[in-house]
């Protein structure tokens, strides 16, 4: 399995590779975005999660984001696994927005099965965000709890318009083979980290206790 980070003219390193995506600020990398990237390798069948930090995400102030380089470092040092792989592939491509990238990872490397990950909050929301249903319509999507979002999310706006599109959980591991519109919503554990609390804490490198407990079952 190949340890570069990912690079937009290298997309022939991930030929046959199936890799999670999970987009954000990261400001900063919690223990959250960790165990819902370990949940993903366990049941999608994944080879890696990329962890997307975006420069700015344009749902989100610049007031109080910590520059690009510092979300990077201290995502690297959260991550603290083989299969997740924190990068600013973004920064690269020049792309702004979810739909913007993946139609650039897709185009770049078409030998690689891509699926979006995100919290239950992000389905809630996703609606907000350009081009929504065309990201549903690019790549296969897993939805992961996060209290108190994940009752409403399956309400929601999105997930009625792909109610047709719902995989149910059993049948996580095929979801990256699966043609899109497809995504499912994987139930379990919630993760108590919060990035708007560990800034308010101004404790942006505490590490969550537990965190890095089910790295040697993945």
């Amino acid at each position: 399995m190949t340890r570069s980070l990912p690079r937009p003219l290298a997309g022939k390193l991930w030929d046959g590779m199936v890799v999670g995506l999970l987009g954000g600020s990261f400001n900063p990398a919690h223990g959250g975005h960790r165990f819902m990237s370990l949940q993903a390798l366990r049941h999608l069948g994944l080879d890696q999660v990329w962890w997307l930090v975006s420069p700015q995400n344009p749902l989100k102030a610049a007031t109080g984001m910590a520059d690009l380089s510092t979300r990077l470092r201290t995502a690297r040092a959260r991550a603290s696994h083989p299969r997740i792989v924190v990068t600013d592939i973004e920064r690269e491509l020049g792309t702004r927005f979810t739909a913007e990238t993946l139609g650039e990872l897709t185009r770049r490397f078409p030998r690689t099965r891509f699926v979006w990950l995100m919290g239950a909050d992000n389905l809630s929301q996703i609606p907000r965000w350009k081009d929504w249903t065309g990201i549903f319509g690019m790549v296969p999507v897993a939805v992961f709890p996060r209290r108190p979002y994940s009752i409403g999310a399956l309400g929601g706006k999105a997930a009625r318009r792909f109610a047709r599109a719902r995989v149910g959980a059993a049948k996580a591991q095929a979801l990256p083979t699966m043609e899109p519109p497809a995504w499912t919503f994987i139930g379990g554990p919630l993760h108590p980290a919060s990035a708007t609390d560990i800034r308010a804490r101004g404790d942006s490198l505490a590490w969550v206790a537990g965190d890095r407990d089910a790295a040697d079952r993945v």
